[in-house]
């Protein structure tokens, strides 16, 4: 099918999945145009609240493109969440070392540890697959938990905050920990616009891109051509889960401006759908990964100006995440009328 047709489809699948979340709040009891125009309201109507969605946008944006190179690589990383955490980690334990160093040099430092730390944790995933042939679904899934988990423990444990008058919060960083804001949004936005733009030239413009699009297509093609598989798997999967540590790093030091288990609020996960959605294509994470947190912001706004619960925005989601993945059938696949012993049958 031509890209054009292509196109015309999946904006056909909103479309569809736009009405058909319309019916369903209709019989939730809700006028649904209401519901939408507060969405758009909730997450673009002031300054605030469309610095509230970049905020959102910009960790979700990081982990799509992060989980993006190693699903290229047919290597289902589903551990952004865990990789989000380490990276998290590894920059508090920069800051909180050296809380006093000028912020032009604790950043990248930061920044560094995160994105190491990040892609040690892919690393585990990928060296057990390489040597014992063990899913890296289930690896990089059960991953998760731990890394999560360590956090909590050092928040309720080593690293609780003696000053927080008993409630387990981790200590603040130092003001030079803190990313600067640029427009009234931390530096992030620009940070995410040139980790997208690197990328891309990535996957079009290096050897490095085309032989991790050669090994997701057949890991028997890449041996033939005389490609080292294991060098390219563990050098995409150290970008991969690094850039997933990043984002774990700006969370950490220009949102929470501390280390905290709820870091993330589940964002890792929803990175692994807005990577299908925009098809592992850098600009187009940059965009889906926006419309996805004006829905996560806007369903905020409806909780406090409807009294809807914020889970309507939740069912959007998923009845967008549904049609469109169905409309993948009619992108890969036709219907061809044929006549067979006088019976009609319906060909794919």
């Amino acid at each position: 099918m031509p890209k054009w047709k292509e196109t015309l489809v999946r904006i056909g699948a909103v479309v569809a999945a736009l009405v058909a979340s319309a019916i369903i709040i209709i019989f939730m009891g809700y006028n649904p145009f209401n519901v939408y125009a507060k969405i758009i309201n909730g997450s673009l109507g002031t300054f605030y609240r469309f610095k509230e969605t970049i905020n959102k946008t910009i960790p979700l944006t990081v982990l799509s493109l992060g989980t993006a190179v190693a699903f290229r690589m047919k290597f289902w990383n589903i551990g952004a969440e865990g990789q989000f955490y380490l990276g998290a980690w590894a920059s508090a334990v920069v800051a909180f070392a050296f809380p006093e160093l000028p912020a032009i040099i604790l950043l990248p430092m930061m920044f560094v540890a995160a994105f190491l730390f990040g892609g040690l944790w892919a690393f585990i995933p990928a060296i057990l697959k390489a040597k014992f042939m063990t899913s890296e679904t289930l690896v990089t899934l059960m991953l998760n938990y731990v890394a999560a988990k360590w956090i909590s423990h050092l928040q309720y444990g080593p690293w609780k905050d003696p000053n927080a008058s008993g409630f387990p919060k981790i200590a603040p960083f130092s003001q030079n920990a803190v990313l600067p804001t640029v427009f009234g949004i931390h530096i992030g936005w620009i940070i995410t616009i040139v980790i997208a733009a690197l990328l891309y030239f990535l996957f079009k413009k290096t050897k490095l891109g085309y032989e991790i699009d050669v090994l997701g297509e057949s890991e028997d093609t890449a041996r033939y051509s005389g490609m080292n598989v294991n060098s390219i798997m563990f050098s995409a999967i150290m970008i991969s889960g690094g850039i997933c540590g990043m984002a774990g790093m700006m969370q950490a030091s220009a949102i929470e401006r501390s280390l905290s288990d709820q870091l993330s609020g589940g964002l890792g996960f929803t990175a692994v759908i807005t990577t299908w959605l925009a098809r592992l294509s850098p600009p187009a994470i940059v965009g889906v990964s926006f419309v996805f947190s004006m829905l996560i912001q806007g369903g905020t706004f409806l909780q406090t100006s409807l009294k809807i619960p914020s889970n309507v925005s939740q069912i959007l989601q998923g009845i967008i995440i549904f049609f469109v993945l169905g409309s993948e059938f009619f992108v890969r696949y036709k219907f061809v009328w044929s006549k067979e012993k006088n019976k009609d049958k319906i060909l794919c």
